[in-house]
């Protein structure tokens, strides 16, 4: 599928998390994911800054992740998916760690679904 009709390309802000509080998840600046038209996004949640290759679906974008987690490198993989309250929920996994589920909002500043 063609990343411009992916309804999930723009910057979204974390608002939730299964597995951290409100606190964790800024503790580095706003928590947030964004996905770009050309196969790139990132993320930064907690101590957590990441780089992110994508695969797109319209409603759904699927990523593995490398980055950094409190100055250890660390990888997984993912999948971000449009919730019908136009949110989006991420599952969000460490290779040899923890799974955890996000919740994000459109920044407003964010590109729309074409």
């Amino acid at each position: 599928m063609a990343a411009h009709d992916c309804a999930l390309i723009g910057r979204w802000r974390i608002v939730q998390s299964d597995l951290w509080g409100a606190d964790d998840l800024d503790l580095l600046g706003p928590a947030t994911i964004a996905f770009d038209d050309r196969g790139h996004g990132e993320i930064t949640v907690g101590a957590l800054t990441a780089s992110l290759r994508l695969e797109y679906a319209r409603s759904t974008v699927f990523f593995r992740w490398h980055g950094s987690d409190d100055m250890t490198e660390v990888t997984g993989e993912g999948s971000a998916e449009l919730q019908d309250d136009g949110t989006i929920e991420i599952e969000f996994t460490y290779h040899d760690g923890d799974d955890v589920i996000l919740k994000a909002i459109r920044k407003p500043t964010s590109s729309t679904a074409c």
